[in-house]
């Protein structure tokens, strides 16, 4: 016969892993809830490896321009430090504020140049005032604007571009308006699918006729319809960060800004594509899960390189007797680790 006790036991056993249970449902709730709410300041040791490898012994000259963080109210770099067996300085560029470590140097016998830049950065949420952005006042032009209004080699702003601007929102509705309409016309329209060739190049004709590629993709043709109704936009681009305490950074992520109001205001649409439940943040609103390197396209480096202006630069854009090296001989590695984390 059973002990009426060993009976009560386990039903005491059982109530209280029912409570155990119940009690820590909301923490594991509130914890996923955390999870995906946007980061609202991040701060981190960056670090930025780059290995120049595989030039010809018999070449002279290797010129190195190496993107660096950038520096604004919403992002304080501290601490820069670069380390390689070349000359390396730091030069500030004619265009979006940038700068780089400018590498010059004679082509060593191993035909390997390695390049470490390690930095602290503090990155902040990044809001705009809705209702300030809401203003219908006449949009700026003039020189300060010039390079927000015009086109980029592949972002026209006539054409085919002008033929899908006129069937996106009313053309007469403030810029903030007109921008929300292509904002949502280009997340409808676009899925992120990094299949097939072509995607990444920020190729905005290629988005419109493709309908798919990566976050450059997603904000040419952000940018190159906003240009074309003449509302200035411009592209910043930078790494993503990941989880809090540290990790490994596999590829780069952009974003895009438009003027309305007065003020920048920022968008990130491959974002919102990728997390529908935060679509309305992102437009108006950058997480602070990223940082930035450098702002704007077909870039003129200082000092002059003799190659092609830069499509955007993220990775080191490198020349050996004044001719481009494969993308595929610079070996790149990013991470980082929470300042202060273990």
């Amino acid at each position: 016969m059973a002990n009426p006790g060993s009976h009560k036991h386990l039903l005491f056993a059982a109530a209280f892993a029912l409570v155990l249970v119940a009690v820590n449902l909301p923490s594991a709730e509130a914890q996923r809830q955390s999870e995906s709410q946007p980061a609202k300041v991040r701060e981190v040791d960056f670090t930025y490896h780059t290995d120049l490898t595989g030039i010809d012994p018999k070449a002279h000259r290797v010129e190195a321009w190496i993107p660096l963080p950038r520096e604004d109210r919403f992002q304080q770099v501290s601490e820069v430090r670069l380390n390689s067996p070349a000359q390396v300085e730091v030069v500030n560029q004619p265009a979006g504020s940038n700068r780089v470590a400018h590498l010059s140097a004679t082509v060593p016998p191993s035909g390997s140049i390695p390049v470490t830049i390690r930095f602290k950065v503090r990155r902040v949420e990044e809001s705009a005032d809705v209702e300030k952005a809401r203003a219908n006042i006449p949009k700026p032009n003039g020189a300060a604007f010039a390079d927000y209004l015009g086109p980029d080699r592949l972002v026209p702003i006539d054409g085919q571009i002008r033929l899908v601007s006129s069937k996106v929102g009313d053309p007469d509705g403030s810029s903030y308006e007109q921008d929300r309409a292509i904002y949502d016309y280009v997340i409808a329209n676009m899925s992120y699918d990094k299949s097939g060739k072509g995607w990444g190049r920020g190729d905005a004709i290629y988005a419109c006729n493709v309908k798919r590629g990566n976050c450059t993709d997603f904000h040419s043709l952000f940018i190159t319809i906003a240009r074309s109704r003449s509302i200035p936009a411009r592209f910043t681009i930078g790494f993503p960060l990941g989880a809090p305490s540290s990790g490994k950074i596999t590829g780069y992520h952009c974003w895009a800004e438009f003027y309305a109001g007065g003020q920048w205001i920022p968008v990130d649409a491959s974002e919102a594509w990728k997390h529908p439940q935060l679509r309305q943040y992102y437009f108006g609103h950058l997480d602070a899960d990223r940082v930035a390197f450098t702002m704007g396209r077909d870039l003129v480096l200082n000092p002059r390189q003799r190659g092609e202006p830069v499509n955007f630069l993220i990775y080191p854009y490198v020349e050996v007797d004044g001719k481009p090296l494969p993308k595929e001989q610079i070996k790149n590695q990013f991470e980082y680790a929470a300042v202060g984390g273990s």
